[in-house]
C-alpha cells in the first residue's frame, strides 16, 4: 500500500495485531540505489515480523535491494508483482511484469542468491482480458521454480490501461476460486489470499482452502479488527482496548516528535481506530485538523481519546 503501510502505520498495526506479518509499502530499488537508504529502511523492533515489499525489474538492482533489506533486519523480501498504477508501469515493474513470467523467475532466484530470508511474490490473477486460469498456473509454476514457495494473490486482475489503481481493487471480478486452484496445484507452496476480504468471518472461510490471508486497505480503515483477526486465526489470548492504544501511541508520538517527526505523519494512521464506536467522527475530525495539528504536541493523542470517551483521561510517562 505505497503511501500507506510506512514504519508509523506498521507499529500501529502491531499494538492490535501481535502475531501478524506487516508489510512494508512498496519500495522501489531506485529509491534505494538512490535515495536515502535509512528513511525508506528504518523500523522499529515492536514491527517483527516485518516484510520489505520491493518494486522492481533488474535482477542485480533487486539483488542489491534485498542484501540492503536483510542487513537492515527484515523478516522476508517480497516481489510486487500486482501494482497496475501508470507510475509502476513506466518503470517496468509491477502488475506488468505478470506478463514475463521468467523475468520474475531471474528476480527472484537474484535475491535468492542475495539473501538467507524468504523471497516471496505478490501478484494478481492476469492481466487486462487475460481472464483463463492457465495464466496465473503458468506464472506460479515458472516462479516456483526458481524457488519461490510463497505466492500472495490477489484475487483480481490487474486492467493496465483504463483503470485506476483505486478502481483496480474494485472494479475488476474477484475470482477466489483461481486462488483455491493454485493451492490444490501447487500444495507444496504457501498460498496467501488477498483482496475483498474485510472481516473475520470471511477470513476463516478462505483459511480453508489457503494458507493465509492478507488485508490492505480494510485493515486500515478497521484496524481494531485485527485484534479479533488475530485471536481467531492464532489462538492467542491477548487483548488490548482502544484506549490502550491511544496510550501506547502517544507514548510512541512522544518519541517520534523529538526526533523530527511530524505528529500528523502519525496521526493520520490512527484515524480508523475508533470505527463505529461513538463520537469516532470526533476523533477523525481533531486528529486530521491542520490547525490542531500544527503545534507538534502529541498531547492531542489524548485530548482527542477525551472528547470520544466523554470523560478525561490521564497517561502515565
Amino acid at each position: 500500500m505505497m503511501d500507506w503501510s510506512d514504519r508509523h502505520c506498521r507499529y500501529f498495526f502491531r499494538q492490535v495485531a501481535p502475531d501478524a506479518l506487516v508489510y512494508t509499502e512498496m519500495i522501489t530499488t531506485g529509491a534505494l540505489l538512490h535515495g536515502d537508504i535509512a528513511r525508506h529502511l528504518e523500523f522499529d523492533p515492536a514491527e517483527h515480523p516485518v516484510a520489505l515489499q520491493l518494486g522492481g525489474s533488474e535482477p542485480a538492482d533487486l539483488a542489491h535491494s534485498a542484501k540492503l533489506g536483510g542487513s537492515w533486519g527484515y523478516d522476508e523480501i517480497n516481489l510486487n508483482c500486482g501494482c497496475p498504477s501508470e507510475r509502476v508501469q513506466r518503470g517496468a515493474f509491477g502488475a506488468c511484469l505478470m506478463a514475463e513470467p521468467r523475468l520474475v523467475a531471474d528476480c527472484v532466484k537474484a535475491m535468492q542468491d542475495a539473501v538467507a530470508l524468504p523471497v516471496t511474490v505478490k501478484h494478481r490473477l492476469g492481466i487486462d482480458s487475460i481472464e483463463d486460469y492457465g495464466f496465473v498456473q503458468r506464472f506460479v509454476e515458472t516462479v516456483a521454480k526458481a524457488g519461490c514457495r510463497t505466492f500472495i494473490v490477489h484475487a483480481r486482475n490487474a486492467i493496465l490501461k483504463g483503470l485506476s489503481p483505486k478502481d483496480n481493487r474494485q472494479v475488476p471480478p474477484l475470482k477466489y476460486d483461481y486462488v483455491y486452484r493454485l493451492k490444490s496445484d501447487f500444495p507444496e507452496c504457501t498460498i496467501v489470499i488477498n483482496g475483498g476480504i474485510d472481516n473475520v468471518d470471511d477470513a476463516l472461510k478462505a483459511l480453508v482452502s489457503v494458507d493465509g490471508v492478507m488485508l490492505g486497505r480494510a485493515a486500515y480503515h478497521d484496524p481494531y479488527m485485527l485484534l479479533a483477526l488475530d485471536r481467531a486465526i492464532f489462538g492467542s489470548k491477548y487483548t488490548i482496548t482502544r484506549q490502550d492504544v491511544v496510550e501506547r501511541m502517544w507514548h510512541y508520538a512522544r518519541r517520534e516528535v523529538t526526533r523530527g517527526t511530524p505528529l500528523h505523519a502519525i496521526t493520520r494512521h490512527i484515524l480508523g481506530l475508533y470505527h463505529g464506536q461513538p463520537r469516532a467522527r470526533k476523533w477523525r475530525q481533531m486528529l486530521s485538523d491542520s490547525r490542531l495539528l500544527a503545534p507538534n504536541d502529541p498531547d492531542l493523542i489524548l485530548r482527542a481519546r477525551e472528547a470520544v470517551s466523554g470523560q478525561t483521561q490521564t497517561a502515565t510517562a
